[in-house]
């Protein structure tokens, strides 16, 4: 993606099922689970790099004795700094008294973050909030052991303010008003809750507070717990907690928007975000990997005991597709696949705009994460050549020369286009500033050209703003004959409310194209039109809201969009002939076709709250607000 776009987070979480001494015993290192998180967030580290978390759980300690640890950091290597921190003081202990390193039951006790239960949470600060408040896990804490509780998560709600209120009404007082801090405090009251009425019953039955204890971890309904907490939650999700005592949960939400998969063996239990970083980490084969069902929540008790539990009613299953297009590791295997029929499927319209001419076209990518499309686009062209060669070879009287001048016919595969720098905005004049923002990418030069088409791929457009002050720039001192950029995913029309930062209508370049579109055929009545529709939208107190945004862009072809944003961006180019080609929503589901979340280019959101996030957005804009839509 040549623009820059944030994604929320990342988690892993880990059970070690044996006593620590087993794994220093089989796998040479007592701090073998510590080493495998580290692996995992490293590995999740494209899901977030401004800020990194830790947190442990030891079991069976006695009172008095330290059994949860935290550590997290917002520097510029936050996972290195937290896991640093953490080897560093185990190996400050060890050298205090060396003969830790033989009992290690006592190191245990003595030395923070050596406990058999561990999340760890990697996340971008999006909107502003990169203070080390805001990074996971979040901790709930208390005397009573079963009511300590630490959550992480890679989620976003769309509707904090109704949850925050429903908290109010308990009777609670949350110090923040923010998504995490709510669905913590949410979760904590009905655990709360739980405890105080199993410790009730004991009481009946003769239990002494003291012996009540084992009992009420071991009878605690973490589902019911769930179920109780979520009734109201709006959003993307995929939450993880840990309870004092050592039982643990990861929730997803009903339609599967946010990732989470778990392993599962006699020694632990993993869940990450990302398939591949457990098969990597743990050398599992894949189909020993599980998916966490949307809207079920994968229940970890203390006793090994595990359990895949309903929370949710059955609904339409609409996973991410941007996971797919661009923030998941390529290394999946599914992944990498529907990647690269992404780019496959674009051949089709490339060969419009170029009029098949491949014998004068450059194909090339904007690195990186284009890169595996730009395979599969490449796949198409070569389909395409093999054809053309065997019909070619078939016309009667060809000779060594003809033989020879159709056999040269292949795809001119270049790199092009060079990320070179990442530039430091320290310079404050505008026009200074700009000059460094077009160096952003470099190009080869003497590749291309006066008579060559430049095919250029990205994996998806969102506001267009690297396009026209860097690339663009950049590629038009070749001198071609046409540039044409190509997105691997369809027009992003629409803003994302389930964590990815993409908040503002305005900001897409698709939108602003339509409302150039509206201004030109003289049809921007429709836009105030839409703006009294999205105003009434929240007079209405039912639960199922209209996206009325979707009007904005229905008098418009996706070409005449698609073409108007070329007129937008020739601006930059010195009379080079510019085209934009996007996926079509079709190829999208051909190639994707497991998920169907497809709301950035649709604007069919899987859930209420997000219609009403477009419409807020809308609303927004139009008044000329710059605030967050929910």
């Amino acid at each position: 993606m040549s623009d820059f776009v944030k994604h929320e987070c990342g988690i892993a979480l880990l059970k070690l099922k044996k006593p620590l001494e087993y794994y220093k015993e089989k796998y040479g290192s007592i701090t073998f689970g510590i080493n495998k998180m580290y692996l995992m967030l490293e590995k999740q580290h494209n899901r977030g790099q401004d800020g990194a978390g830790f947190a442990s759980i030891k079991f069976d300690m006695d009172p008095g004795e330290r059994f949860m640890s935290r550590v997290r950091s917002i520097k510029q290597q936050p996972i290195y700094d937290i896991f640093q921190k953490i080897n560093s003081t185990i190996s400050d202990e060890v050298n205090k008294n060396k003969s830790l390193s033989k009992n290690l039951n006592l190191l245990k006790k003595r030395v923070p973050f050596l406990g058999e239960l561990m999340l760890g949470h990697v996340r971008y600060g999006t909107f502003g909030k990169n203070s080390i408040e805001s990074v996971h896990p979040f901790l709930r804490q208390n005397n009573w052991m079963h009511r300590n509780l630490i959550v992480a998560g890679n989620f976003n709600m769309t509707n904090v303010g109704k949850l925050f209120s429903n908290l109010v009404e308990l009777g609670q007082h949350p110090k923040e008003n923010s998504d995490t801090i709510t669905v913590m405090e949410n979760i904590g009251h009905f655990l709360d809750d739980a405890v105080a009425k199993i410790y009730k019953n004991l009481k009946k039955e003769g239990f002494s507070k003291f012996d009540s204890s084992p009992l009420i971890a071991e009878r605690l309904d973490i589902s019911k717990i769930l179920k109780k907490a979520s009734k109201d939650w709006d959003g993307g999700f995929t939450i993880a907690g840990m309870i004092g005592h050592g039982d643990a949960f990861v929730l997803r939400d009903p339609c599967g928007i946010r990732p989470a998969f778990y392993f599962d063996n006699n020694e632990f239990t993993v869940v990450a975000s990302e398939r591949p970083v457990i098969q990597t980490v743990f050398n599992v084969k894949l189909n020993s990997i599980k998916e966490i069902p949307p809207g079920n929540a994968l229940i970890l008790k203390k006793s090994n005991e595990i359990s895949v539990v309903k929370i949710f009613e059955k609904t339409e299953i609409k996973s991410c597709s941007f996971e797919r297009i661009y923030f998941s590791r390529g290394s999946d295997a599914d992944i990498y696949k529907e990647r690269k029929k992404l780019g496959y499927l674009l051949f089709d319209q490339i060969m419009d705009s170029i009029k098949d001419d491949l014998k004068n076209t450059v194909f090339s990518y904007i690195p990186n994460t284009a890169e595996t499309s730009f395979y599969g686009l490449i796949s198409s062209v070569q389909d395409y050549v093999r054809s053309k060669v065997r019909d070619k070879l078939k016309e009667p009287n060809l000779d060594l020369v003809k033989i020879q001048k159709i056999l040269e016919l292949r795809p001119r595969i270049e790199k092009i286009a060079i990320k070179d720098v990442k530039l430091r905005t320290f310079i404050t004049e505008d026009n200074s500033r700009n000059e460094l923002v077009n160096h952003v990418y470099d190009v080869t030069y003497g590749i291309v050209e006066s008579t060559d088409n430049l095919v250029i791929l990205d994996d998806s457009i969102v506001r267009g703003t690297t396009l026209r002050e860097s690339i663009l720039t950049m590629l038009n001192r070749l001198n071609p004959k046409k540039i044409i950029i190509v997105s691997s995913a369809p027009q992003i029309r629409y803003p994302d409310c389930y964590g990815i930062d993409m908040a503002k209508l305005d900001d897409f370049i698709a939108f602003q194209a339509t409302i150039k579109l509206h201004e030109e055929h003289g049809t921007l009545s429709i836009v105030k039109d839409v703006y009294n529709l999205c105003v009434n939208s929240f007079k209405n107190k039912k639960a199922e809201v209209e996206n009325h945004v979707k009007d904005i862009y229905k008098n418009f072809t996706d070409d005449e969009i698609s073409n108007k944003m070329s007129d937008m961006l020739t601006s930059k180019l010195n009379n080079v002939p510019l085209k934009i080609i996007f996926q079509k929503i079709e190829g999208l589901h051909k190639a994707c076709p497991n998920h169907k979340g497809d709301w950035y280019f649709t604007g069919n959101y899987p859930t209420p709250g997000g219609n009403r996030v477009v419409n807020k957005s809308f609303i927004n804009y139009y008044e000329g607000n710059s605030s967050r839509a929910y």
